[in-house]
């Protein structure tokens, strides 16, 4: 197991607890898949290159394993899940079933408020995109739908949506290498859809824009089969 792309020590980590710290650092190393799918980790690895104890290296592989990123085996390595079709293919129907009622119902009111946020949403991920700047892109992607579910009162969903992504959110960090420009011109259809608090358009904009998932699982699965797992895809 290579650790050379985490942080290098525990100072510059994010704030918060150790725990909180150590988990926001593994978690996001793999969803960049800076930690590859099926590649072995080990406690007292991270906590001597974190340079942190392995108490808050054992709570954080607790809760990558809950969040369905790590596989711990007593008397075995813990791996990192490779990731899964059928959980990429469950994700991608909760959130068009979730975020097609959202985007409607933010069509009903008053936008003035949320046009303004995805209006500069809409400036930092094409300033992302120029910059092939994919970190970024990810964070201001999900902002974008976050912003519209909070527009709409339903805020709510959002999380229940963000509770359900893990395996899908790797495969959409993959797809930024070729997907970007196609994500943001999506973006910007939904955008005028709501702009024009027209929900029929923002419908089938949305459904657009979530479909690309399928194609983007076929070509990702065929480049990078290695990465997956369809044992259980049905």
């Amino acid at each position: 197991m290579s650790l050379d792309l985490l942080s290098p020590d525990a100072s510059i980590l994010p704030r918060g607890t150790m725990a909180d710290a150590v988990f926001t650092e593994l978690r996001q190393a793999i969803l960049e898949l800076r930690l590859l799918p099926g590649v072995g980790i080990s406690e007292a690895e991270v906590a001597r290159h974190l340079g942190v104890s392995r108490q808050p290296v054992r709570e954080a592989f607790s809760r990558l394993a809950r969040t369905g990123y790590l596989r711990i085996q007593p008397q075995r390595r813990t791996e990192v899940v490779k990731i899964s079709v059928r959980e990429v293919r469950n994700a991608r129907f909760i959130r068009e079933a979730l975020e097609v009622a959202v985007v409607r119902e933010a069509c009903k009111r008053d936008v003035t408020d949320l046009i303004g946020r995805l209006e500069t949403n809409l400036e930092l991920q094409r300033a992302a995109q120029i910059k092939d700047d994919r970190h970024s892109f990810h964070l201001e992607d999900d902002e974008f739908h976050r912003i519209i579910a909070q527009g709409a009162g339903c805020g709510f969903a959002w999380q229940l949506i963000d509770e359900q992504k893990a395996q899908m959110d790797r495969m959409r960090f993959l797809s930024l290498a070729f997907g970007q420009p196609a994500v943001y011109e999506d973006h910007v259809a939904i955008f005028n859809a709501l702009k024009a608090r027209d929900g029929e358009a923002a419908d089938r904009a949305m459904r657009i824009h979530l479909g690309r998932i399928n194609d983007h699982l076929v070509r990702l699965k065929a480049e990078f089969d290695q990465y997956f797992d369809d044992s259980d895809a049905g």
